[in-house]
């Protein structure tokens, strides 16, 4: 998962993309870039590693001039972390275009290949990203004429369509020309478009993952990017549109609203924080219908995102609400760190139990989600060195039981907890005295509310339908061979070793 964000204005745009990504962070805590065009038209671009806050300094901040400009923040699913692999990507033809994506292509090596052979384009790295960004350099080098019209970006944008598939969502810049962005067919990852008008009349644009990055840099939300659209911003702020896919279908990513959007964003006209509040009612009625015998004294959150869905069981059951874990904020997500062991490690620094809140009591702990376990094996644990007599768990999402090709690092299937086990092994692994799992068509029912216009959501991590329908076990196969813990763990070993010869060098 990324985070993604592009402006077209006619003010200095650096702060604005800084500020855009630190409300994205998010979705990305491993890497940040920023790329913008100048006067002269030059791309200056600086990424790296780690957080936004980190990334930059000033001396960074003042060298990205421009009033036009893109940023992304990553975590790796199965390409590497080294710092080249951050961000936007850029070619010098044509024209010299930039690119940041959010997704993942499912026929990418294809792709690889086709490039090199038929297109004469080297791929300098393991990222889907720059080969989506090649495919689309390729389709727009077709065009001779100068400057390009916007009916050529959207052939292109058309062209690369028919050519890649999987989830994406991409932001770009086109020197000369102004920015662009599209979304995939399937409408999987998301991508909204907002406005601000200046005071002489003239507007500016922004697109963005998620509506929070318009909230806080005080851009109207204008709408979401339909699936297979693309929009493009010309330098001197028109704006065109255009439907660019054939056959377009909405299947936004259930697992957004569970755990990845910020509760405060609104993603294919849906409140991210008011699906969370249903899934908590969903749930909590599900658990006063089927599990009125436990005896529940308190109702305790893992946090953060499963805070407003514990609130909402805690009313529906008539039980306490209590902050029995107490966050340390300065960590990363346990959810993207390489390796069991250190993923073992790291719960115990990131979470700590009031034991006030536990000691003598039968507790409901509720979580967004179950992926491998080891968290909720962990905390399990947690409560009841804390005290407590009976420790129950609730989880907000069904269980996840394939792995996820969109863009989503939910690892292979055979680090999932609940790939081929029951929920009574899955209790037994974790340790709880209950466990308790959310219903798939309660889940979906939930999100789709305040949209009855989305009629099926990509939720392949729970059923396993990928929706593109060009997922086989091959690729499954594939895709286990790049994202299993070991394989993590030598990508990791090689980067260490090549940036120990960069230092001596």
């Amino acid at each position: 998962m990324c985070g993604i964000v592009g402006i077209a204005g006619f003010m200095p745009v650096n702060q604005s993309i800084y500020d855009a990504l630190t409300v994205l962070q998010h979705r990305g805590q491993d890497a940040a870039g920023i790329v913008t065009i100048d006067a002269l038209n030059c791309f200056h671009l600086h990424k790296e590693n780690g957080l936004v806050k980190d990334v930059f300094e000033a001396s960074h901040m003042q060298r990205l001039q421009g009033n036009i400009g893109l940023g992304h923040v990553r975590y790796p699913t199965a390409g590497s972390s080294c710092a080249s692999e951050a961000q936007p990507f850029y070619v010098n033809s044509p024209f010299g275009i930039t690119l940041a994506h959010n997704g993942n292509l499912t026929n990418a090596h294809e792709l690889r290949r086709t490039l090199f052979k038929n297109g004469r384009r080297h791929v300098n790295t393991t990222s889907d990203s720059e080969i989506l960004l090649n495919v689309f350099a390729a389709e727009l080098d077709c065009f001779p004429n100068y400057p390009l019209e916007a009916d050529n970006i959207f052939a292109a944008v058309a062209a690369t369509h028919q050519k890649i598939r999987g989830a994406y969502a991409c932001i770009g810049m086109i020197i000369g020309h102004g920015l662009f962005a599209f979304r995939d067919p399937n409408g999987i990852r998301p991508l909204v478009i907002g406005q601000r008008t200046l005071q002489d009349g003239r507007s500016e644009y922004i697109v963005a993952s998620e509506s929070v990055a318009l909230d806080t840099l005080g851009f109207n939300f204008l709408r979401d990017i339909t699936p297979g659209e693309a929009v493009y911003v010309t330098g001197e702020g028109q704006l065109f549109s255009r439907q660019c896919a054939q056959n377009p279908r909405h299947h936004p990513c259930l697992f957004e609203y569970v755990y990845f959007a910020r509760p405060d964003s609104f993603i294919d006209k849906i409140s991210v924080y008011s699906a969370r509040v249903r899934m908590g009612k969903m749930l909590g009625e599900k658990i006063a219908r089927e599990w009125d015998t436990l005896k529940i004294d308190v109702v305790i959150p893992i946090p953060e995102t499963s805070c407003d869905i514990a609130l909402e069981i805690a009313r529906i059951l008539k039980n306490p609400y209590r902050q029995g874990f107490v966050k340390n904020r300065y960590l990363g997500r346990t959810f993207i760190m390489p390796g069991q062991k250190v993923r073992r490690q790291s719960v115990r620094r990131k979470l700590n139990a009031n034991r006030a809140e536990f000691r003598d009591k039968n507790v409901l702990l509720v979580d967004d989600s179950i992926v491998r376990g080891t968290t909720s094996e962990q905390i399990v644990e947690m409560a009841r060195e804390a005290g407590a007599r009976q420790v129950y768990l609730a989880s907000a999402a069904p269980e996840i039981r394939f792995p996820n090709v969109y863009g989503i690092d939910i690892p292979s299937a055979s680090e999932l907890i609940a790939h081929g086990r029951e929920v009574e092994e899955i209790r037994q692994m974790i340790g709880a005295d209950a466990l308790i799992f959310q219903d798939l068509a309660a889940l979906e029912k939930a999100v789709r509310e305040d949209n009855p216009d989305v009629k099926q959501f990509e939720s392949s991590v729970f059923n396993g339908i990928y929706i593109t329908r060009d997922v086989d076990q091959a690729y499954l196969d594939y895709l286990e061979s790049l994202r299993n813990d070991h394989a993590k763990a030598l990508r990791a070993r090689a980067e260490v070793q090549h940036l120990a010869m960069h230092d001596e060098n």
